[in-house]
């Protein structure tokens, strides 16, 4: 049995895992860059090691440094949280080969769902729905892809097929736009992963992004636990995240559930993940999945009573899960509203020092942040702080509670998008429920303008 893990991550999710290795009786390690050795989790762990300066190449990318730390605190294991190292195939195969666990799925699960292309085929064959596409990474013949984007029908977007985070992304409206679009995708590509292989998808205009939880063992159990939606962003990046979506049905959550499930089976993932979709017209599109814990796990874990980080390490102990699909209970409504060091308005970065913290509380409310009074952001990682998370029995209910949450929020010394989230929680279109992930994009575009009195 696991009895001493390695934290290879930081922030909030550093602290999410340290407290369920607490609740399970597992020593825990820290890992730090040298401007994190404030951070709270360092603190409470029982150990500690830096591996690194500031920069996330040399620290938290830093594979050896990991491994090393592994090896001189007798760890048996390696949680690698999200972002970093989370879905690096080539990490999780060096962990499990140094003779540690890798808490996440088989290197070769990674390496098949983090390449677009053998994704989505490895989809296609398993019966998951998906966005009509080229299928194959785009060639060198600008008349063949030419060709491609016609029987797809424009508007089409350029993927990138080693891309994630909404990176290596272009929309072509049309064929003469094409070939400029996919050597420009290419060279980005090719410079943020390493990796310049580009494919074709048909563009839908106004999808909503809805994705689906899964839970599976070692032992051929595999589980989903509903939908989330993920709708409102901002360049691709989620701001807002809730489970259950508004207006997906019990039908269509048990139909794409199920498929989920079995596609699961199918290619033997282990673990915690997520399969993404785009939702447009009552159908679901695949597009990606997310083998590791989502920022948006809290949503979930609040609906169904379930803690994922501790699945997670349950089945990396080689236990079987211990749950059925027909023990899933939904309860209720969850929102959570993710908190930046950012300007509302700009979006600039706001690292500093944090003089004053007060985090909401009430009924329904959780928050899952590493900030303290005196804590100092640094400006070398993701803005991402804090998530403030509000639960109700309705979907009012959890709107409702999240404005008081965030009334009662306080981040002194630094800025942060809270007053973004606050015109969130009071917009129309997200009232009604089911907005697309274009939406929030063109609402502020709307607000600069009506700011410059245009």
């Amino acid at each position: 049995m696991i009895e001493k893990i390695v934290i290879a991550n930081r922030g909030e999710i550093a602290l999410r895992v340290l407290r369920a290795c607490q609740a399970l009786g597992i020593r825990t390690v820290a890992v730090h860059s040298t401007v994190d050795r404030n951070l709270k989790h360092v603190a409470m762990a029982d150990e500690s090691v830096c591996i690194g300066p500031a920069a996330a190449a040399h620290s938290y990318l830093n594979v050896p440094a990991i491994i090393a730390a592994a090896e001189v605190t007798d760890a048996q294991a390696i949680h690698p949280g999200y972002g970093f190292l989370a879905e690096n195939a080539d990490f999780a195969e060096r962990v499990e080969r140094s003779g540690f666990i890798f808490i996440g799925p088989k290197a070769d699960t990674i390496r098949l769902m983090g390449d677009k292309v053998s994704a989505i085929k490895a989809m296609r064959e398993a019966g998951v729905p998906c966005v009509p596409g080229s299928g194959d990474p785009l060639g060198d013949d600008p008349e063949e892809n030419a060709a491609i984007a016609r029987k797809i029908g424009y508007p089409v977007i350029i993927k990138a097929a080693g891309g994630g985070g909404g990176k290596g992304m272009r929309v072509v409206h049309t064929e003469m736009a094409l070939h400029n679009g996919v050597t420009m995708t290419r060279s980005e590509a090719l410079a943020a992963f390493g990796n310049g292989a580009v494919y074709l998808e048909k563009y839908l205009e106004t999808p909503r992004h809805v994705e689906i939880q899964v839970l599976a063992d070692n032992h051929g159990n595999a589980i989903h636990l509903g939908e989330r939606d993920c709708s409102m962003q901002r360049r691709h990046q989620k701001v807002v995240e809730e489970a259950p979506a508004p207006g997906i049905s019990v039908e269509q959550r048990e139909r794409i559930g199920a498929v989920c499930v079995e596609a699961c089976k199918r290619i033997g993932y282990r673990g915690a993940g997520t399969f993404e979709f785009l939702y447009e017209r009552g159908e679901f599109y695949f597009i990606e999945m997310n083998t590791r814990i989502q920022v948006e796990h809290p949503v979930t874990e609040l609906i169904t009573g379930i803690d994922l980080v501790t699945e997670q390490i349950r089945v990396a102990n080689g236990l079987p899960l211990r749950i059925k699909q027909e023990d899933v209970r939904f309860n209720g409504h969850a929102i959570e509203c993710r908190i930046n060091a950012e300007d509302s308005d700009t979006f600039m970065p706001s690292p500093g020092m944090v003089h004053r913290f007060h985090a909401p509380g009430g009924p329904g409310i959780r928050v899952d942040t590493h900030l303290y009074d005196g804590y100092k952001i640094p400006p070398n990682y993701d803005a991402m702080v804090a998530k403030v998370i509000a639960h109700g029995p309705d979907r009012a209910t959890a709107i409702a509670r999240m404005r008081v949450a965030l009334s009662e929020l306080v981040v002194e010394g630094v800025k942060t998008n809270t007053a973004l989230q606050q015109r969130n929680m009071v917009d129309q279109m997200f009232g009604v429920g089911g907005a697309n992930i274009h939406y929030l994009e063109r609402r502020l575009a709307q607000e600069r303008d009506n700011a410059k009195g245009k």
